[in-house]
């Protein structure tokens, strides 16, 4: 018996179903400098309260921990670490959030682009119905972007936007660089507890006592809850991408249908040729070198 994504698959087959005369010409493709960004509420209001505990995590490190330390070096050396991973994590955050993350072009299913394929007899081609697109190969449907998205892993509201295969670098950076100050936010507030409680709390803090422990709770409750959350996270996207296999993919048992890689080229695929400390950083574009392009026709 057929599974219903091969009895899909079968439906796709038949000529009629494409229907071209059915699709509108596609619209103009704006310049490359065109930033992306999906209109959606949800995602938007969990961006910014991404943004917003980020920056009390800044204000509690800076303003209650390590101002009123007495040692200068101390207090330099670990705001430099904690500013420098934190400007890294809110960059990768935007970079995730404003890079098109492999929109396939709206409504280019049309007979024009069909017969510019040159399908031979037994070749196949798959229409998305939503979107009116011919789907590239792994590409899938997001709800919410209205897109059909290339090698899409899931849709992440925190970051109002599509993982595919030309923003997850960025979306691994982010919850790298989110793990790593959490971390370190712990580690801070656990040393300047064990500093307040063997001095006089007045003289630890430019707060009153009350206020520098419930601003303290707050921040290892928030700490805590986003290293855990952003470890996992960043455990499953290195995984999916070692195994080259996505999220979508995983969750449908979708068979593969795609060329064996080893796992170096596979991280090098995403964050790009060769290895670099650019790996790194949320402003470079990686280069994909030779990765294979994704065809329309199967």
């Amino acid at each position: 018996m057929k599974s219903p994504a091969h009895r899909t698959r079968d439906i796709e087959r038949q000529a009629g179903y494409l229907r071209p005369e059915h699709c509108a010409p596609p619209p103009l493709r704006m310049g490359s400098d065109t930033m992306w960004f999906i209109r959606d509420g949800c995602g938007i209001v969990c961006g910014v309260i991404t943004w917003f505990l980020v920056l009390y995590a800044e204000f509690v490190v800076v303003f209650v921990v390590l101002l009123p330390a007495k040692s200068v070096i101390y207090s330099l050396f670990n705001g430099v670490i904690f500013n420098g991973l934190a400007f890294l994590a809110l960059a990768s955050h935007a970079k995730a959030m404003c890079t098109d993350p492999g929109a396939v072009p709206k409504g280019n299913a049309t007979k024009e682009f069909i017969e510019s394929l040159q399908l031979k007899p037994g070749q196949v081609v798959y229409k998305c119905p939503k979107c009116c697109s011919i789907k590239p190969d792994r590409a899938h449907h997001c709800s919410i972007c209205k897109r059909c998205i290339k090698k899409m892993d899931h849709h992440c509201p925190w970051v109002n936007n599509c993982v595919g295969e030309n923003n997850q670098k960025y979306f691994v950076l982010f919850t790298m660089y989110i793990s790593l100050i959490s971390f370190h936010s712990l580690i801070l507030v656990a040393f300047h507890f064990v500093l307040c409680f063997e001095e006089d709390w007045t003289k630890c803090s430019n707060f009153s006592p009350p206020a520098t422990v419930i601003l303290l709770i707050l921040l290892c409750f928030e700490a805590l809850l986003f290293l855990i959350f952003t470890a996992v996270m960043f455990g499953t996207q290195v995984h999916s991408i070692c195994s080259d296999e996505t999220g979508i993919e995983q969750l449908k048992k979708e068979e593969r249908r795609w060329a064996k890689r080893s796992k170096w080229m596979n991280l090098k695929v995403v964050f790009g040729h060769p290895f670099s400390i650019a790996w790194l950083n949320p402003f470079a574009t990686p280069d994909h070198g030779k990765a294979d392009l994704y065809q329309y026709i199967v």
